[in-house]
């Protein structure tokens, strides 16, 4: 509806007042106020030029008088049609705030109906979301379901309700048949061990084997106990293992300082078991529970308890001792409850001793079929320690402290467990995104450049992988906007939400580059120096810098704020702390993620990077002074190649040359990266499972 203000406009309106079509003017200096009358049909016609109401009523309003032409006109000296005048005016103003009240109504309405719809389609969102989790809750609750029930079967071994035997068949029915054990017993862990026993025995035994039975023997684990690299690979790698039909799960040592909030379905087992040690056999615990879909064992020394209830997970001086004894507790466990895996995988120097311990001890008691894989994460962590301390958990050190065997290279008078880790394995895989294989052994190799030669044709090259689910800018929730390689426009988005969030100047075309520091300890002096340099050239170009560090700092608080200063600019921020929301912007919002290392095992900070559509780029160079070039060793990963002909050239000043002069070959290195799955499920997954089909032939 329009509303016409009271000026010599004309307008339309019904009001029960006498008909009038006249005029009343005043001088030229006054402001003319005009009201229209009307004429015989009932609508407004003429108009009334007054200065103000006021006026009008003073000259005594209008009188009604005939001209010759037979027309009613207005006379202004009649007290009567003063007042009905007057009438007309209250009248008129009180239409006017109706109607003026109406339109305000009007439009309340219509911001509640726009935020009625815009309420609808977040609950919409919000209910499809939701029931894309209660899928993936369904296949994770399966998984869980057959795990808990594969332990329950553990746990029946070690009490003697069934033997081994029948064990390994239960398993077997459980791996190949999920799906209907599942769809047959909906309360299946709610019975008692021998109602589950009796429904088991009445499905049918026939099976067709597929995948691999897979334990890790490790000392890491995420979320539950996350040191370093093996957390985050044990947890990634076996997810993706298991997606492709395999079985895996972990035994892990009970840690004190463990939450075992984590773990689904945790439980102890009703039986105490006894392992060797320093001559005599000890009694542990058995806990058991499913943490991320996997079935997972934990070992409790009960004698030994202060091996596991202490504050860290590393750096003591027995170390060596503890894990020994995990170690040897491990293998016990597995022989006791049943289990013939096909493969089992240990990790770094903490578990490298259950390869002696497999072939010159357990290969005879019914782990004939298995094989052993050897992950080395680290290469350059190789404990030495005197030989006869080999005898603590069985071995012969006569028989191993050999140069073929354990006998360290250049120490020649102390064992080397690592060495033995990769002796005593089928296979031994090596971490590492950057370098080939041939490059590991001679350049990489700390000291086992003659072990790792003589072993080559056992030895793979692997790169890390990255969860890919909750790092996808095609769906990540905590961003603005979602982009893709094919659409990149909300990534402008995020740009714009990160300077907002941080309160740097906010401009889509301004170069904005990430960082995440794990720890300072890591770079030397020259490496914190070009650190410097590269900050104060890029502000120089106005380009923003964010730093976010990503835990508790080793290299301690003095270093870091003594980096802080220097680096201090209008341009820079600095989070001294770890935020996980604000790190997803971080990589939204970047062209640049300034990377420690191209390889990182822990945080994955490049893989991470090029999903998100932002460049890695090295702050420092490799070990021998410089940058990462392609390398054509036809056992180099795809990852290696691929990250070091795109990127792992390039200083930061040449990324900003081509970003400013050379858009379009920018556009292109960031398309194609986002557009490569570097996840556990990809190429790092593919690798294991080649191995362990090579190993499983042997």
């Amino acid at each position: 509806m329009a509303i016409h203000a009271l000026t010599t406009t004309g307008f339309s309106f019904h009001l029960p007042f006498p008909k009038c079509s006249t005029a009343y003017s005043r001088s030229a200096g006054d402001r003319a106020r005009t009201l229209c009358c009307s004429s015989g049909d009932g609508e407004f016609s003429g108009l009334i030029n007054v200065s103000t109401e006021s006026e009008f009523e003073r000259r005594g309003g209008a009188q009604m008088a005939k001209s010759s032409d037979g027309k009613r006109s207005i006379q202004s000296s009649d007290g009567e049609l003063g007042a009905k005048n007057s009438e007309i005016w209250q009248l008129f103003r009180e239409a006017q705030r109706n109607i003026l009240s109406l339109d305000k109504q009007r439009a309340l309405a219509v911001e509640e109906l726009n935020k009625a719809i815009s309420e609808k389609k977040l609950l919409l969102e919000r209910i499809e979301e939701l029931e894309i989790e209660k899928q993936a809750m369904a296949r994770k609750d399966q998984v869980s379901i057959c795990w808990e029930l594969l332990l329950r079967i553990d746990s029946m071994v070690l009490t003697g309700t069934i033997s081994s035997g029948e064990a390994s068949q239960m398993r077997q029915l459980i791996m190949d048949q999920k799906v209907s054990i599942l769809d047959a017993f909906t309360e299946i862990l709610q019975k008692k061990d021998a109602e589950l026993l009796a429904e088991l025995r009445q499905l049918s035994d026939r099976r067709n084997k597929n995948g691999f039975h897979i334990v890790h023997i490790c000392t890491e684990m995420a979320p539950i106990a996350s040191f370093g690299a093996v957390a985050s690979f044990v947890t990634g790698l076996s997810q993706a293992l298991q997606r492709k039909g395999n079985l895996v799960e972990v035994i892990l040592p009970k840690y004190g300082s463990m939450d075992l909030n984590e773990v689904q379905g945790i439980r102890e087992t009703e039986v105490e078991y006894y392992s060797y040690y320093n001559g005599q056999l000890h009694g542990n615990k058995i806990w058991t529970g499913v943490i991320c879909g996997i079935g997972v064992t934990f070992i409790q020394p009960l004698y030994y308890s202060s091996f596991f209830n202490r504050e860290k997970a590393y750096g003591y001086s027995d170390d060596f001792e503890r894990f020994m004894y995990f170690s040897r507790a491990a293998l016990d466990y597995i022989v006791k409850s049943g289990k013939k895996p096909d493969v089992l995988h240990i990790h770094n120097w903490q578990t490298a001793i259950i390869g002696p311990l497999f072939w010159d001890i357990f290969v005879q008691q019914g782990l004939e079929g298995s094989r052993i894989l050897f992950t080395c994460h680290d290469i350059h962590s190789q404990p030495l320690i005197q030989p006869e301390k080999l005898a603590l958990c069985g071995l012969d050190p006569t028989k191993l402290h050999r140069p073929d065997r354990l006998q360290d290279n250049p120490n020649t008078h102390l064992a080397n467990i690592m060495k033995g880790g990769i002796v005593y394995s089928n296979k031994v895989v090596i971490m590492s995104s950057t370098h080939s294989k041939g490059h590991i052994i001679h350049s990489s190799s700390h000291g086992l450049e003659t072990t790792l030669n003589m072993h080559k044709d056992k030895l793979l090259v692997s790169p890390c992988g990255f969860e890919s689910s909750s790092w996808d800018p095609e769906k990540d929730k905590i961003l603005p906007e979602n982009y893709s390689a094919d659409d990149m426009k909300g990534k402008s988005v995020c740009k714009i939400a990160l300077q907002q969030k941080l309160g740097l100047p906010e401009n889509a075309s301004i170069i904005t580059v990430g960082c995440f520091l794990s720890d300072l300890s890591d770079l030397s002096d020259v490496d914190k120096e070009d650190l410097i340099a590269i900050v104060k050239n890029g502000t120089r170009l106005a380009v923003q810098f964010i730093f976010m560090t990503t835990g508790k700092m080793k290299s301690g608080q003095k270093e870091l704020e003594s980096l802080q200063v220097k680096i201090e600019d209008e341009n820079v921020r600095f989070i001294n702390r770890h935020d996980e929301t604000l790190s997803h912007l971080i990589f939204g919002g970047s062209n640049i993620i300034l990377c420690q290392s191209l390889h990182d095992p822990i945080l994955q900070v490049p893989l991470k990077a090029m999903r998100y559509g932002a460049a890695p780029i090295a702050i420092t160079s490799n070990d021998n002074g410089f940058r990462h070039f392609p390398d054509h060793d036809y056992e180099t990963t795809k990852l290696a190649m691929f990250i070091n002909s795109t990127f792992g050239y390039l200083s930061f000043s040449q990324a900003l040359d081509e970003i400013n002069n050379n858009p379009s070959e920018w556009n292109h290195k960031v398309f194609d990266a986002m557009t490569k799955d570097f996840s556990w499920d990809a190429e790092c997954c593919d690798i294991y499972l080649s191995a362990y089909t090579a190993i499983k032939s042997l």
